[in-house]
C-alpha cells in the first residue's frame, strides 16, 4: 500500500497528543467535552456541524471522525450532504463577496 501523508490510523491517536502538554491538553479535551454536551443544540446537531466545518477547514481527520459520529447520532446520508453543501455555500460566498473589495480597488484606480 502506497504511504501518504495522511494516516487514518492516527485519528485514534489524538488523545495522545496530552503527551507532550498533559495541562493544555486536559483544558482542551475539557472544553471540547463541554461544546459536545446536549444543550441548545442537540448532540446530533452539533455533529452535523462539526462534519460541515470539518469539510470547510479540509481536515481529513475530522470527516473521518464526523461521519461516523454523524451516523452513529441517528443523521441520514441525505442530512450530511446537505450539511456539507451548506458549508460549501458559504465557503463559495465569503470568497464572492470579497470580489466586492476587488470592484473597490478597481474602482478607486479606474476612475
Amino acid at each position: 500500500m502506497e504511504k501518504t501523508y495522511y494516516n487514518p490510523a492516527d485519528l485514534k491517536k489524538f488523545g495522545n497528543i496530552s503527551e507532550f502538554s498533559p495541562g493544555l491538553a486536559e483544558k482542551f479535551f475539557s472544553y471540547y467535552g463541554e461544546v459536545f454536551a446536549e444543550g441548545e443544540l442537540t448532540a446530533r446537531e452539533k455533529s452535523l456541524i462539526a462534519l460541515a466545518v470539518a469539510h470547510t477547514v479540509q481536515c481529513p481527520y475530522c470527516i473521518d471522525a464526523y461521519t461516523v459520529d454523524s451516523l452513529e447520532k441517528g443523521s441520514t446520508e441525505g442530512q450530511m450532504m446537505e450539511a456539507i453543501h451548506v458549508a460549501a455555500a458559504i465557503r463559495g460566498g465569503a470568497s464572492l463577496v470579497h470580489g466586492v473589495q476587488m470592484m473597490n480597488k478597481v474602482k478607486e484606480i479606474v476612475m
